[in-house]
């Protein structure tokens, strides 16, 4: 969790700020992680920071456009030192994945003190935010992000029609209410750009699931129409995914999708369906091959020996990672990968 002292100066920083820039993940943390923070003012705008999840020097043209006084970054694993020294505006960094040390920013990151420690960008967005009427919506970034957060008891007290009772985490995503929203949080973030920003538009005016899971307001109409556009184009690739399912340890499941990317969603899920198997999702775009890896146990030291010496990079959470390789060198990685698992 950030200290009191870092949760006072981050209040203080989004209080002052007039137009302040939010650089944020394209996934649940990351999505929420923005709508808990922009909620507090409603001032400033926000940045999808898609691909490779890194803050990199082309996204300056994002900062000239906007001229903000201060910059955001939510759940970002990489901000690049050219990004940084180019802003020339304070940048406040607030993320949980592998710490790294950048010039010219404020970096508020838990790992810095304790390693082996797991908060959700989300987690860290509602201790500054405090607002009790978006607690929903920290759920939905924490559980994306496959965390119980130590809120969980309230959480169960004022929406127990979304979480009817303290669960495991694999149920709670997959058989209530609140995994039915971190799914279209998740949705809501894919297809074309435009269509993007505009569902992220609604949920910034969204006070409650009711809207969406009741379909109750035509502002929450509309985002779950748009899930359910979405979810077609899902359910056969996971039907697809089971399918390969063997006596290996290794599910690997490769798919090709021009438009849209469900890699990591089909990783969570079957990493649910299959506690003892290590989930490989391939999808192939311009020559290179983007996985997403789960387990219900550790697996980041096996890719990052299997990495060595490999055309690619990759890295992230110890159960949970994503990674980039090279085509040529696709057959030689899985290889290793396969060898380390075993």
């Amino acid at each position: 969790m950030l200290t009191l002292k870092q949760v006072a100066l981050l209040r203080n920083e989004l209080k002052t700020a007039q137009r302040p820039l939010f650089f944020y993940d394209d996934d649940p943390d990351g999505l929420t992680s923005f709508l808990l923070l922009y909620k507090v003012y409603r001032e400033g705008r926000g940045v999808i920071v898609k691909s490779s999840s890194k803050l990199e020097k082309p996204m300056l043209g994002k900062v000239e456009e906007q001229k903000p006084d201060k910059i955001f970054v939510l759940d970002v694993p990489v901000i690049e030192q050219e990004f940084a020294d180019g802003a020339h505006v304070p940048i406040f960094w607030i993320d949980h994945h592998q710490p790294l040390q950048v010039k010219n920013v404020q970096y508020f990151n838990p790992r810095v003190k304790d390693p082996d420690i797991y908060i959700p960008t989300s987690r860290m967005a509602y201790q500054i935010s405090t607002r009790h009427e978006d607690l929903w919506i920290a759920a939905v970034g924490c559980f994306g992000d496959y965390y119980l957060p130590d809120f969980l008891r309230e959480f169960l007290e004022r929406y127990p029609a979304l979480l009817p009772k303290a669960l495991p985490l694999p149920e709670i995503l997959y058989q209530t209410p609140v995994g039915k929203l971190v799914r279209i949080f998740s949705f809501l973030l894919k297809g074309k750009t435009t269509e993007v920003y505009k569902c992220i538009k609604i949920l910034t005016r969204i006070a409650s699931p009711d809207e969406i899971l009741q379909q109750s307001t035509p502002a929450g109409k509309y985002l779950f129409q748009r899930f359910e556009q979405i979810n077609q184009r899902y359910e056969p690739l996971i039907e697809r995914a089971r399918q390969q399912a063997t006596k290996s340890k290794v599910l690997l499941f490769h798919y090709q999708e021009d438009e849209w990317s469900f890699t990591a969603d089909l990783a969570n899920e079957l990493a649910a369906a299959y506690q003892k198997k290590v989930i490989i999702i391939a999808r192939e775009k311009g020559g290179e091959m983007k996985c997403s890896l789960r387990a219900q146990f550790p697996i980041l030291p096996a890719l990052e020996k299997a990495l060595v010496g490999i055309d690619g990079f990759g890295g992230g959470h110890p159960n949970a990672c994503g990674m980039v390789i090279k085509k040529p060198d696709w057959e030689r990685f899985l290889q290793r990968f396969k060898d380390e698992v075993a």
